[in-house]
């Protein structure tokens, strides 16, 4: 684990996909910025939320974005959610000797309308969940996710349910805070991103 602070957790319901991330940019005790973008769109259907360290997410996305694209323009056909997940599979495998310290979840629809969610360790492995979280405060997101989770809740109940697991997360863990990106992704209609800012006052 990284002493990067973060966390990340994304839901697949019938309806879609819920990403979200806390703003929050730490490392160690100290904390570098309250508004900090751990959420990238790859296209209007997919997202990958991170949680780890700053540079290796950002390097990641631009690798990624670049080859997303090309391979559309070479096949003619639209990126899957999980061609996106293989190639950032591969990618972290690569480097298994020398490490990117992150961990990503990869979520969207795919061009027949079925909603995906993957999640990734730092080496490549890949995994397809229904709900996930990711980071230093993903044993609370999750276990307030489990406890909520349907498969058939609306798209607007799962965001409801990311926010607050991502509420409990801020409460208990000391790296993640100060807001919430959450990017909404429907097997109909266009993608929405949104941001939360409030930051957690102890009493």
């Amino acid at each position: 684990m990284s002493f990067a602070g973060a966390t990340a957790l994304g839901i697949r319901v019938n309806e879609g996909v819920v990403l979200a991330a806390d703003k929050r940019m730490s490392y160690g005790g100290f904390i570098l910025s309250r508004n900090f973008k751990k959420i990238f769109v790859i296209n209007d259907r997919i997202g990958i939320a991170f949680a780890g360290l700053y540079g290796d997410m950002g390097g990641l996305v631009r690798v990624v974005e670049g080859q997303m694209r090309l391979a559309s323009l070479e096949t003619g056909r639209p990126t899957t959610v999980r061609n996106v997940a293989k190639f950032l599979s591969a990618l972290l495998y690569s480097y298994k000797f020398f490490p990117f310290n992150v961990e990503a979840i990869v979520g969207g629809i795919d061009p027949g309308g079925e909603p995906k969610l993957y999640v990734l360790d730092p080496l490549g492995s890949i995994i397809e969940e229904d709900y996930v979280a990711a980071g230093t405060g993903a044993s609370t997101a999750f276990g307030l996710l489990e406890h909520v989770y349907k498969p058939d809740m609306r798209l607007e109940e799962a965001k409801k349910a990311a926010v607050e697991a991502l509420r409990a997360s801020m409460a208990r863990d000391a790296g993640t805070g100060d807001g919430i990106d959450v990017l909404v992704l429907p097997v109909s209609g266009k993608p929405r991103l949104e941001t939360i800012k409030f930051r957690l006052v102890e009493g």
